[in-house]
């Protein structure tokens, strides 16, 4: 008979309360050694909970946890643990030198997919949130553990980083257990999909495509009375079977009935029917970038791009982190001016721009005793879709604003809510043109798929930067990509041909690391002329470079100084501002004199 293997964690019985509201209520379960099992669940509903009361940081109000002897586990946290005064370096590697973790392939491969742009002798103070989550990512993955618990991996990633992210854990020997809203990393890594919700844990076989077709199942054998739920995971379920990419799960139950299901379920939005009111709504003209230049710092994002948005298109934009994403969403805003070129907005255009920040603007925060129910009311009683009219309070409840939550003070809202809410009023608005800046950040699952229901019957154009690949396939028809040549491309097998054309990059740093060396328009041309063998232009370029290479030597001199300063001074926070900030105006020094060497040794080619 084959060995049976203990569970290296159970949960026995388990009940723990916050308050007066119990999240988890006579929870028994188990995780299997090398199982990869992925939690899903509402915001609030005790996902990060199950996660502290497995690992030990928290200890349940009753029932039993037992875990096996010597346990190693490797917990990422939605904080990071991170010392500002230690450098990158001793953060993720231990203090260990360039040769030293370059010789280890694993490590290495870590390292330069995590940390590419991120110098590694530089103080863990002044880093951004993003640099900080991929720091302490990459320092868990490059240890041994028998466990690794992940809690929102995907947060500050860009598509490419997720890509190796979800076939790295998936070639690990390791556990997992990983709470995430990214469907489709989900699929790429789990064998097993919990939900959490009303104090149970339920378990499904499978990724996410699995888990839908299960619930589906269990929903309909139950004659559930939810009618408008189901009608959400029926659309779902719907567009998963008729081809969502990256489907890697089989579920080894009896799926006929969840097939009969869907049989006679349209696909999930009637794109000529949506184009057709959109034209109705907005005319032909809606956003032109006519022979555009951006610039940012020492950064040539676009050169010479033009770019057409019609009535109806859904359009998603890729890039590495860096390459401009963000400020092309804000140039076609109006927030960022073009360097050079126009954008031309049509007549008719209503145009609404969700931002990554929770500014008080986009919460309706000018009263600090606002409440819910009344501000949005304030704005539009009732909004119009495809589908019909629906009234403000019917899009407070499908966004899961109901009971006592309708009438919370703004202020008092958790970070989850407030995103919920910044997206509830910008739709409220009716916008005709939506440009959407990583609008899954803080959002849970279920409102994802109440933002896709809502985006179905939507009629407008459509602009949306995310990381999460499962839901940019999900609400647009084309991808287009920021591939560091100046200009928006479209990719017609989306996604997947970004990663192919990534993966054969020969040079590995992203374009916030490397400054690609674009003439200026006006007074270069399109190729830097080659200077001939003994001429005197060969010898000018010769001479640039070596004056450049002692500067950027001194620069690595200072910044190597300063870095020594930081740690000396960890306790005097006001020298360690001043630290930081002449450690970014070094950087920012660097970057220019690095885009000039460029330059020189481009004419010595």
């Amino acid at each position: 008979m084959p060995e049976v293997r203990p569970n290296l964690v159970n949960l026995e019985r388990v009940s723990k309360s916050f308050g007066i509201r119990p999240l988890l209520t006579d929870v028994s379960l188990g995780i299997g050694a090398g199982e990869r099992i992925g939690i899903v669940g509402r915001n609030g509903d005790g996902k990060t909970t199950l996660l502290e009361v497995m690992t030990g940081l928290q200890e349940p109000d009753s029932g039993r946890v037992s875990r096996q002897r010597g346990l190693l586990v490797g917990y990422l946290h939605q904080g990071d643990r991170l010392e500002d005064t230690h450098s990158v370096r001793e953060a993720v590697l231990g203090g260990r030198s360039d040769h030293e973790w370059a010789a280890d392939p694993r490590t290495r491969e870590v390292v330069e997919e995590l940390l590419a742009d991120v110098e590694l002798d530089r103080a863990v103070l002044g880093l951004s949130g993003g640099e900080r989550r991929r720091c302490a990512l990459a320092a868990l993955l490059l240890d041994d553990h028998d466990l690794v618990v992940l809690d929102e991996p995907t947060n500050h990633l860009d598509v490419e980083a997720v890509a190796w992210l979800a076939a790295h854990l998936a070639s690990r020997p390791s556990a997992l257990v990983v709470v995430t809203h990214d469907r489709w990393f989900l699929d790429a890594v789990c064998q097993w999909t919990w939900e959490v919700h009303d104090g149970v844990v339920d378990a499904y076989e499978g990724g996410y495509a699995a888990f839908v077709l299960a619930k589906a199942e269990r929903q309909r054998q139950a004659a559930a009375s939810e009618v408008r739920r189901q009608n959400l995971v029926r659309k779902e379920l719907a567009w998963l079977r008729r081809g969502a990419p990256a489907r890697t799960s089989k579920p080894k139950f009896r799926i006929d009935a969840a097939t009969a299901l869907i049989e006679d379920v349209p696909p999930p939005r009637d794109r000529m029917e949506l184009q057709r009111f959109a034209t109705q709504r907005l005319g032909k003209d809606v956003i032109d970038v006519e022979d555009v230049d951006l610039v940012r710092g020492d950064r040539r994002l676009l050169t010479h791009a033009t770019w057409r948005l019609g009535p109806g298109d859904r359009v998603g934009i890729v890039g590495v982190n860096g390459a401009g994403k963000t400020s092309v969403l804000a140039m076609l805003s109006g927030d960022l001016a073009p360097t050079a070129g126009r954008v031309r907005l049509g007549r008719t255009v209503a145009l609404e721009h969700l931002t990554q920040q929770l500014d008080p603007v986009s919460l309706g925060q000018g009263d600090p005793e606002a409440r819910v129910l009344p501000t949005v009311e304030s704005i539009r009683r009732v909004t119009r879709t495809v589908d019909g009219e629906i009234t403000a309070t019917a899009m407070l409840e499908r966004f899961g604003f109901t009971g006592d939550r309708l009438t919370a003070r703004i202020a008092d809202l958790s970070g989850g809510e407030r995103r919920r809410f910044q997206l509830l009023r910008l739709l409220l608005t009716e916008p005709n043109v939506l440009l959407l800046d990583e609008p899954t950040n803080d959002l849970d699952i279920e409102t994802l798929t109440v933002l896709e229901d809502f985006l179905d019957g939507w009629p407008g154009t459509l602009v949306v930067v995310s990381h999460d690949r499962y839901f940019l396939e999900r609400v647009t028809d084309s991808v287009w990509a920021l591939l560091g040549d100046g200009q928006i491309s479209m990719l017609p097998r989306g996604v997947d041909e970004y990663l192919e054309w990534r993966s054969r990059s020969i040079e590995r740093p992203a374009p916030a690391a490397e400054p690609v060396p674009v003439p200026e328009r006006s007074i270069a041309p399109e190729t830097t002329p080659k200077a001939k063998a003994g001429s005197a232009e060969e010898r000018t370029a010769r001479k640039t470079l070596a004056r450049l290479d002692k500067q950027l030597e001194r620069i690595a001199e200072q910044e190597a100084a300063l870095n020594a300063e930081v740690l000396e001074h960890a306790q005097d926070y006001e020298r360690l501002a001043e630290l930081s900030a002449r450690l970014s105006e070094l950087a920012a020094e660097k970057d220019e004199l690095e885009l000039e060497w460029l330059e020189a040794a481009e004419v010595l080619e």
